[in-house]
């Protein structure tokens, strides 16, 4: 029985086929590499990034399971993947069971095989899959059509009201749900696309503006033009942003950027209160898109009480090494009107480029005064501006 429909929105990517026109040589298309990273990865990443799609289930071949361990960065997002049947249908049914009863709401269909949808295109597709009816991505057909056998034009076909099909495709969940499980029991026939079961399910079909980059690679030449082509070349860069400030309280040092330093007063926090190191976690969630500290480490924890704010850097670090994103810059301002910082910036930027591993010229730690102005001009505190830069996918 289907549990009552929530708020969460769902992907299924095809990818149980074995990609023959692709040719065999170097294994599946889907585990095919395409600028680094394999064609599937890319098609993960493009709704994982979605900040409308809530849950990605891929369904894989048996035989592929060793193959998506490897080719496949764990995410928040990204479901265990199931095993799909014989035919794109069939593993598009499998999608569909596994997600029962987890409270979908929107499902979309799409094939591993268009691994450059944009985030636009999907969130066309999801604006207009409403109550009873689906939503097909399609672009307009501009060759000439001519329909003919044995060698010969029969007639030419008028291409006015033609559209060529594209995934994601979009339904309500249990509607599609249903209709695939009634098209499964129909014999001696497959069902092209999801758009083409829905028709025969009389659910109707909205026509959704496509996008010519979500090509579909299917025969070698498509994977040499995809490699050539900039528009799937552009590197994914990405800045993050963040902001912590914590007051004074008594003590006899201060932890800024891992280093501590001698002081009047000590920093007042639930952890060590290092404004550098929350600063710079922020940063780096925010190039994911991921929250902030106090999503990961909720402060009303007591687990986190007096824990080494390096703990917290290194979660952040570790989640962009899971993503595929390199950390090429990370910048952080500390605004306070003592201690003095620069005697032990240097040491600072040491102690980041060590817990980043990356090398201390792409470090920047700079510091300046509130000119006597607000809580940090009358000594209540400290605060730190950070900024991270990020590559993914490179």
């Amino acid at each position: 029985m289907n549990t009552e429909p929530a708020d969460i929105n769902a992907v299924i990517i095809v990818a149980a086929g074995r990609g023959e026109r692709a040719g065999q040589s170097n294994g599946p298309k889907q585990y095919r590499q395409i600028n680094g990273k394999s064609v599937l990865q890319q098609a993960i990443s493009a709704f994982t990034a979605h900040k409308d799609i809530d849950l990605v289930q891929v369904v894989i071949h048996a035989d592929d399971m060793e193959l998506y361990a490897n080719q496949v960065d764990d995410h928040k997002k990204l479901a265990k993947p199931c095993i799909g049947g014989a035919s794109r249908q069939a593993s598009v049914l499998c999608g569909l069971k596994v997600l029962d009863g987890k409270a979908i709401n929107k499902v979309l269909i799409h094939d591993a095989a268009r691994p450059f949808v944009p985030a636009d295109l999907i969130s066309r597709v999801l604006d207009k899959t409403v109550p009873n009816h689906g939503a097909l991505p399609v672009l307009p057909i501009t060759d000439t059509i001519k329909r003919g056998s044995n060698d010969m034009v029969l007639e030419t076909v008028s291409r006015h009201d033609l559209f060529a099909a594209q995934t994601p495709q979009g339904f309500f969940h249990s509607a599609i749900l249903d209709a695939h499980k009634k098209a499964a029991r129909v014999q001696n026939f497959e069902f092209t696309d999801d758009a083409s079961i829905a028709e025969w399910a009389n659910i109707p079909v909205h026509l959704v503006e496509g996008d010519a980059n979500n090509i579909k690679l299917t025969v070698p030449e498509d994977f040499a033009m995809a490699e050539k082509s900039p528009v799937h070349t552009i590197p994914d860069v990405r800045t993050g942003n963040g902001y912590d400030v914590h007051a004074f309280e008594p003590g006899d040092h201060v932890r800024l950027c891992g280093v501590d330093i001698p002081h009047s007063a000590k920093l007042m926090g639930h952890s060590d209160a290092d404004v550098g190191l929350h600063a710079l976690t922020d940063a780096l969630l925010g190039t994911m898109a991921d929250g902030d500290i106090g999503s990961h480490f909720p402060p009303s924890d007591p687990k986190w009480k007096g824990a080494d704010s390096e703990v917290f850097f290194r979660h952040a670090i570790e989640l962009v090494k899971r993503r595929g994103g390199t950390i090429t810059h990370l910048d952080t301002t500390l605004i306070c009107e003592m201690p003095k910082i620069g005697p032990h910036r240097d040491k600072m930027r040491g102690e980041i480029a060590r817990m980043a591993n990356i090398s201390i010229d792409r470090i920047s730690v700079k510091a300046t005064t509130n000119e006597r102005l607000g809580f940090v001009g009358r000594e209540e505190g400290i605060a730190a501006i950070a900024t991270a830069t990020v590559v993914f996918g490179g």
